[in-house]
């Protein structure tokens, strides 16, 4: 259980890391208005691929969590939903530009951006920082 509650936790880097480096190439097209080539594609795909298997973690993490002692308090809603959420805004936002004629930078740059707020959001939802890993019960 420990093990898999330190990938869900080490992942977390990676998901923001790659959030961080999409919202940065975006905004960079955006503002020089660069034509859009399938980076663009390729950053929001890696993000919302890392932000869907940390999901998958967190999930598999919740159902074992009982059977290792451990409660399912409040807080834990708001961590879910919220990371939830993340993937939905994220997953809607790119497959909307993809889908437009002449796709662009500034739906995936709303799209990760916000994705990395709620992302945040939920993190600290649950009382961790987001540069420290905390052991469950600690």
């Amino acid at each position: 259980m420990r093990m898999l509650y330190y990938a869900h936790s080490g992942l977390r880097y990676l998901v923001l890391l790659m959030g961080l480096v999409a919202v940065v190439y975006f905004a960079f097209g955006l503002i020089t208005k660069r034509p859009v080539d399938k980076s663009v594609r390729i950053l929001g795909s890696s993000f919302a691929g890392l932000l869907d298997t940390q999901i998958l973690l967190g999930i598999i993490l919740l159902g074992v969590l009982p059977q290792s002692g451990w409660a399912f308090y409040p807080a834990f809603w708001g961590h879910l939903v919220m990371m939830v959420a993340a993937a939905g805004l994220a997953h809607a936002l790119l497959v909307i530009n993809r889908k437009r004629p002449n796709p662009g930078y500034l739906l995936p740059l709303i799209g990760v951006g916000g994705a990395l707020v709620l992302i945040i959001g939920g993190i600290l939802s649950i009382g961790r920082s987001l540069m420290a890993s905390t052991p469950i019960g600690g």
